[in-house]
């Protein structure tokens, strides 16, 4: 889900749309039970069951979404998103969904990038959080900053893993968690856990395919 909207001609669009849904998909299934021991240790122990519902719902609609023009498609899975995932998670995976369609719908010629980059910060303003307070922010902001420097997926793919992993030493300042205090640090945060499984996994199977 980073740059589909402009492949390479070889590569075609609803297939890959289709083949992106799925790999994400199978990632929150494989990892489910990892992400809801996550979850226990500092909050209500059902992000990874949330997340899959989510993700099922997707994989569900995933022709109607590969037959859209990509910006028409993030929309939609945004919706879905809101929709089917439970707790803090689904406005916030939806509404950067939501706001990269329609940031490409308000500028079709806008870099990828930079519509991703507004589309985090509007994550930010809903979850009313920033860097450093331990979210899937500490993984979309570095995500972000990757993608306006042009690293190559294949190799951002790699590096996805290390920015939830920083969650880690950091001490909740919001959601259930933030409730712990000091006590929420020495675990990974659960939605930043999700996201660096589901961007890693977009990336690779983008690179796969050829997409710059």
């Amino acid at each position: 889900m980073i740059v589909v909207r402009d492949p390479r001609p070889a590569v075609d669009p609803s297939a890959l749309m289709g083949r992106v849904i799925e790999a994400c998909r199978d990632v929150i299934v494989e990892q489910e039970a990892y992400l809801c021991d996550l979850d226990r240790a500092i909050g209500d122990g059902d992000h990874g069951t949330n997340i899959r519902r989510g993700l099922d719902a997707l994989a569900a609609e995933q022709h109607r979404l590969a037959a859209m023009p990509f910006r028409e498609a993030m929309s939609a899975a945004g919706t879905i998103l809101v929709m089917s995932i439970g707790g803090a998670a689904g406005p916030l995976y939806g509404t950067l969904l939501l706001e990269i369609g329609r940031g490409l719908t308000a500028d079709p010629s806008a870099r990828f990038a930079d519509v991703f980059r507004q589309a985090v910060a509007a994550v930010a303003r809903r979850g009313r959080s920033a860097l450093g307070e331990k979210t899937l922010l500490d993984v979309l902001y570095p995500f972000s900053d990757e993608l306006m420097d042009h690293t190559r997926l294949s190799l951002l793919a790699g590096k996805i893993q290390g920015f939830a992993d920083m969650t880690i030493d950091m001490k909740a300042m919001r959601g259930r968690a933030s409730f712990l205090g000091a006590r929420s640090i020495g675990h990974m945060d659960p939605g930043a856990a999700s996201c660096a499984f589901l961007c890693a996994t977009a990336c690779r199977e983008l690179a796969e395919a050829g997409v710059a």
